[in-house]
């Protein structure tokens, strides 16, 4: 029975559904204008843009894969413990993604299985009606994961339509968000009451998809915990922390950066060195989180008038720092080197309302975190690494109206090398105890296709 006809759970809203189409047919031109204009930094947002529309496939095509859509780098990354043990079960994998850095880091990450064939990456289409169901006809996947937030009405609805189990894996829902859905009213709590299954990080998480009449919903902990950290770029990592300690410096990560947090970091590192509270004034590593944005940040370090080169100017490490203020980590896939080169982490996207980004990964490599006051999108991986001394806090409001806040927290803690040794263990102790995920997810998985 088609769910356009079906009121019970998980029906397709028929009004506000027609309404979302017409609305998707009419931004369909501003889509590919919006890839086009980024274009002009990387072309190869112009790569494969019948797969947007849900053909022009390479053959050929192996059908009754197991399904992971995961958005971006974030999700891709995350997704990788899982992938790694279906594949292991003999699984072949279909990994789609939205972005073009979500597709680079699977290419990166996944060469040799996409080059056997073990791995098929394409684009997921536009969600709309006729291409998502020529991306289904062609595929015809075994179940589809989705990862963390992602939930297409589209592909959602005609899942559960043509008997297709999709569950939302590594789920998390902030309040924010789960304010906006139940804002559409039975339309948007349809929406995930369609998935099979809801794999919750949290018991936060999981009680905001119970509240939008969810039923199947089990809470299994946070993939990101047992994404490895790739040991050649950690030992690079460590081989240039000892080359800046030898110089008598620390370093300072200010990673995945958002438009808007290069200002105040850049304004706040200024003030710290013509602080002089330092014999050997410290040295910063700013990464930006998406990768057309490198220019635009180096011209505002060159604007602060601070000394920086960047990473790519480098072939080889370690990098050499000396009278050097900044280095711009204009490089892709190299988060776990400059995490294991540093002393401490500044996370971006807390610094301002973006929800914060992950600070799992930069815990893994043993560095303490300073956090802004955004962080929703990690509600519970932020408090727990707070409460065991693993990262600290700085008020979101200070940094805006009082600037020398960030710098403050910034002075205290990087002259005192104790308590940052005494941090370093805790991220790493915190990093090894919440890893897991991966098991439970398959169990729970193995357990609804038995049931």
């Amino acid at each position: 029975m088609s769910l356009t006809n079906n009121s019970e759970y998980g029906a397709r809203p028929r009004i506000w559904f027609a309404a979302y189409q017409l609305l998707w047919h009419l931004l369909l031109p501003l889509a590919f204008m919006r890839l086009a204009w980024r274009a002009r930094h990387a072309f190869s947002y112009l790569h494969h843009i019948p797969e947007r529309l849900g053909f022009g496939y390479d053959k050929p095509v192996t059908q009754g894969s197991i399904w992971v859509h995961a958005v971006s780098v974030g999700e891709t990354r995350a997704a990788q413990p899982l992938i790694d043990a279906y594949l292991a079960r003999g699984e072949s994998i279909l990994l789609t993604h939205m972005t073009l850095n979500g597709r680079r880091t699977g290419k990166q990450l996944f060469a040799k299985e996409i080059a056997t064939g073990q791995i098929r990456q394409v684009y997921l289409p536009y969600d709309l009606c006729w291409s998502v169901e020529y991306f289904l006809k062609t595929f015809k996947p075994k179940f589809g994961l989705f990862m963390e937030t992602e939930a297409w009405p589209t592909v959602v609805f005609r899942c559960k339509e043509i008997g297709l189990p999709l569950f939302l894996v590594n789920a998390r829902l902030s309040e924010r968000s789960a304010r906006r859905v139940n804002q559409f009213g039975k339309a948007g709590r349809a929406l995930f009451q369609a998935f099979e299954g809801i794999l919750a990080q949290t018991e936060f998480d999981a009680e905001r998809y119970r509240s939008l009449g969810v039923q199947n919903v089990k809470i299994v902990g946070n993939l990101k915990f047992d994404v490895p950290l790739d040991p050649g770029l950690v030992e690079q990592g460590k081989v240039w922390q000892q080359d800046i300690h030898a110089g008598n410096r620390l370093m300072v990560c200010a990673a995945s950066t958002r438009d808007g947090e290069e200002a105040i970091i850049l304004k706040a590192w200024s003030d710290l060195l013509l602080s002089n509270a330092f014999k050997t004034p410290p040295l910063l590593c700013l990464v930006p989180r998406h990768p057309e944005r490198f220019t635009e940040v180096a011209d505002q370090i060159s604007s602060a008038d601070l000394k920086f080169r960047r990473r790519s100017e480098w072939t080889g490490l370690p990098i050499d720092c000396v009278g050097l203020d900044v280095v711009l980590g204009d490089s892709m896939g190299e988060m776990p080197m400059y995490y294991s080169a540093s002393d401490l982490v500044l996370m971006g996207g807390s610094l301002l309302p973006f929800g914060g980004q992950n600070l799992i990964e930069a815990c893994a490599a043993s560095c303490p975190v300073l956090l802004g006051e955004h962080t929703y999108n990690f509600q519970q991986a932020a408090l727990d690494a707070i409460r065991t001394g693993a990262a600290k806090r700085v008020r979101g409001e200070l940094i805006l109206s009082e600037p020398v806040a960030l710098m403050e927290a910034l002075k205290e803690l990087l002259l005192n090398t104790a308590e940052l040794v005494k941090m370093s263990a805790a991220a790493k102790t915190y990093s090894i105890e919440h890893q897991g995920a991966t098991k439970k997810i398959l169990a729970a998985l193995d357990q609804q296709s038995c049931s």
